[in-house]
């Protein structure tokens, strides 16, 4: 069962939830279960070690300000990735699609970045997941594109 859902208007309309985020775009809506990073440590274990990740979840990782420059490798990574990098507003400026596990080389996320999703590798593209698609959490202050209500 796949509960990255793509949906239509109000059904994902419920309440943010810290343990879930929302995405919407010209391709519907999705939501996935997500663990968040949000200090030093957690970021930098992310998803290491892990021999799968259910197609319904992610992780979102959370950095306090927009970074200058944020890259994410596979080092220790055993499942093909999407990396989705996001502004501070949770719009998607760039994504690493099916990052390669135990690669080593750096996926830039660019500028600016506040906010970075990995999903299981290959639902991006499938699900239509681009730049311009906003993310919902309540980690998103005031600059959300999206904001919770």
């Amino acid at each position: 069962m796949i509960l990255a859902t793509v949906l239509a208007g109000p059904a994902l309309a419920e309440v943010c939830r810290m343990d879930q985020v929302q995405l919407r775009g010209d391709w519907g809506e999705a939501r996935f279960r997500v663990e968040v990073a949000d200090d030093g440590q957690e970021r930098a274990q992310g998803l290491m070690y892990r021999d799968s990740m259910s197609s319904g979840a992610g992780m979102l990782f959370v950095y306090p300000r927009p970074q200058v420059a944020v890259a994410f490798w596979m080092k220790n990574t055993r499942i093909p990735l999407d990396i989705i990098y996001m502004d501070k507003t949770g719009t998607v400026r760039r994504i690493a699609h099916n990052a390669i596990p135990h690669d080593e080389t750096a996926l830039p996320g660019g500028s600016g970045i506040q906010y970075v999703l990995e999903i299981n590798g290959g639902l991006a593209a499938s699900m239509g997941i681009a730049a311009g698609t906003q993310l919902r959490h309540p980690a998103i202050g005031e600059d959300a594109a999206w904001p919770c209500e």
